[in-house]
């Protein structure tokens, strides 16, 4: 099988949704996944990109066996850097390096756009996951806590005035 890594366009489309619900009952959550293929089209393509991914395809098949999805944030102290959302490789092709190769890829694009840091997380139960971050040197902090609001607590919420 020969992998090659590029930049993912609109056609893949169909296959990043799949490999984001593969991903999602990796995770234990396949009914969390409310993206749909009209939505992902307008966020990445749309007249307000926000976000982009590079492929992991097998250029006999032309199937796409990994994904890293990601997009650019800010640190107010550093300046840009770019979140990677999912890093993503099919079952049946983990431990081969495609992860690697992907965020080889990130971290590079991350060069080539002067950016301070690559941000990314992992489950705390992701045990080989971790151990690969870790081969990498990345650091993985244990003082920072993800905060988030969701769908229905955005749509709830009441500003103070």
């Amino acid at each position: 099988m020969s992998i090659i890594i590029r930049q993912g366009i609109k056609a893949d489309l169909p296959q990043v949704l799949e490999l984001i619900k593969e991903l999602a009952e990796f995770e234990r959550e396949p009914h969390e996944v409310e993206n749909t293929l009209e939505q992902l089209e307008e966020d990445g393509f749309g007249k307000q990109p926000v976000f982009e991914f590079f492929v992991a395809e097998d250029q006999e098949s032309k199937k796409m066996v990994g994904l890293a999805l990601y997009f650019y944030s800010y640190s107010t102290w550093k300046g840009k850097c770019i979140y990677l959302e999912d890093l993503i490789v099919t079952q049946l092709e983990r431990g081969k390096g495609i992860g690697k190769r992907l965020l080889d890829r990130i971290i590079v694009k991350a060069k080539e756009e002067n950016c301070y840091r690559v941000v990314w997380q992992v489950l705390d139960w992701n045990e080989p996951a971790i151990k690969f971050y870790k081969s990498l040197g990345a650091d993985i902090p244990k003082e920072w806590l993800t905060c988030r609001l969701v769908k229905k607590q955005i749509d709830s919420y009441v500003p103070m005035e």
